[in-house]
């Protein structure tokens, strides 16, 4: 059922016609971005980003200098200056949950000890308890078709809640990264519940999360009505947390985050400003497209093993002739990497064993089979200046539906990991910078002689 008190109108032919004099008046010629050598998107033709800033929370690789000349490699993706394969592969050696050391590891630039990591998280499970009446009042009252609008709110709100929210003293904001860190999961799933509840008519229930679980094994816990679920898959959501964490300084979202806190505003500001870029469909919201554009494949190839009836589906993708027409194969192709994205290669194997787990290994070859023929039928119908691979996105999506994930919580799961790097990165700005970030835009509107109003037309 419906909760709104306001009943917004439609779009009347006035604000139509209006519209129309946006578009007429606010079309800039496209040869003049040539012209001026404006990077659009801040960005080359080849995808390489304006340099903006300095950090040390991550690094990305996509290219290598050979002989004088930039050479795309394998993607390698760096937190602090450790290989996330090395990260991946010492926490699966020692199989155990990864999500909260990869945390510490972001905030404060070291590996922790045992006894470090313990604290670290007896913290966060301290810090997970909601304000009295949040759920009630914040969450329940105002459900929202969207998590992540109604996650923007929660940290909103949250404000309202803190006795020192303009404090930017870096302990004080730290105080905030902890907290908003521990109580993403619980606005995000409590959300979902509600939406469930009161707009869907489906079921309603509230778990406390357990202060012995890993954030993974509490988002689990929280959301399925019987609370439980396997060793595997907490393992493989708490993979797609530590891939999900942090990502550069450069993406949408992380330099939103920039940005904004180098205006000097509160905490609760910028984190939502922050959700707000991730939100977006080109940023957040590209695992959700590669699952409906599955299903959508799924349901119209007949035989999921004929490469040649798979390879005309991805043309008509291409060609705006399936699924929602866009003109893109979902998952494949990234704004840095070429040749790979290590995140989607480790990813792709703990994919595999919770095909097997689920005995889904028919659709397991199906994406193995579109990573593999998407990069050949876009190299053949596209004019591309540089490789195309599957990204994180392209598994994470098949990730979440074996894991029973609704689809409403995908980008919200996206927020519940990056939080952890854009509380890094904020803190990052706000002991190094002291300036406030204001790129340059050139006008290119002639200067016009002023009318006086009873002689305009």
């Amino acid at each position: 059922m419906g909760t709104s008190h306001y009943n917004f109108q439609n779009i009347t032919p006035d604000v139509v016609e209006f519209a129309e004099l946006c578009k007429k008046n606010g079309n800039i010629n496209p040869e003049l971005y040539t012209k001026y050598d404006v990077k659009r998107g801040l960005r080359d033709i080849n995808g390489k980003g304006v340099l903006a800033g300095l950090t040390e929370v991550s690094e990305i690789i996509s290219s290598k200098n050979v002989d004088g000349e930039s050479v795309p490699c394998e993607g390698e993706l760096y937190y602090r200056g450790y290989n996330i394969n090395d990260l991946a592969a010492g926490l699966a050696g020692g199989r155990r949950f990864g999500f909260e050391e990869v945390t510490y590891l972001l905030l404060f630039g070291e590996l922790p000890s045992d006894k470090q990591l313990d604290k670290f998280k007896a913290l966060l499970a301290d810090y997970r308890k909601l304000p009295t009446t949040f759920v009630r009042d914040i969450i329940m009252k105002s459900p929202s078709n969207d998590i992540m609008n109604g996650l923007a709110r929660g940290v909103l709100t949250l404000y309202s809640y803190d006795d020192a929210p303009n404090d930017l003293s870096v302990p004080n904001v730290l105080r905030q990264s902890l907290e908003l860190i521990a109580l993403f999961p619980l606005i995000a799933v409590y959300s979902y519940h509600a939406k469930n509840y009161y707009i869907d008519g489906g079921s309603f229930f509230i778990h406390q999360p357990v202060a012995e679980y890993s954030t993974a094994e509490n988002i689990l816990h929280m959301l399925r009505p019987d609370s439980s679920f396997t060793e595997l898959e907490a393992s493989i959501l708490d993979l797609a947390l530590i891939l999900h964490a942090e990502h550069g300084g450069g993406n949408n979202s992380t330099f939103t985050t920039h940005v904004v806190t180098s205006s000097g505003t509160d905490t609760y500001s910028a984190i939502a400003a922050a959700l707000s870029s991730l939100k977006g469909p080109k940023h957040g919201g590209a695992n959700i497209k590669v699952s409906m554009m599955f299903e959508d494949m799924k349901k119209t190839i007949s035989d999921w093993t004929d490469e040649d009836e798979v390879k005309d589906y991805l043309t008509k993708l291409l060609h705006k002739e399936a699924f929602d027409r866009s003109g893109l194969i979902y998952g494949m192709g990234h704004a840095v990497y070429s040749i790979s994205d290590p995140r989607a290669n480790l990813l792709r194997q703990a994919v595999k064993s919770l095909s097997v787990e689920k005995d889904r290994q028919k659709e397991f070859e199906l994406y193995s089979m579109i990573e593999r023929l998407a990069p050949e039928v876009i190299a053949k119908e596209r004019r591309i200046y540089k490789g195309v691979s599957a990204n994180v996105d392209f598994y994470s999506g098949f990730a979440y539906t074996m894991l029973n994930l609704p689809p409403e919580l995908y980008t919200p799961l996206f927020a519940i990991a990056r939080i952890s790097g854009w509380s890094a990165h904020r803190i990052e700005e706000i002991v190094n910078a002291n300036k406030i970030i204001r790129p340059a835009y050139k006008s290119v509107m002639p200067h016009q002689t002023y009318i006086p109003h009873n002689e305009r037309m």
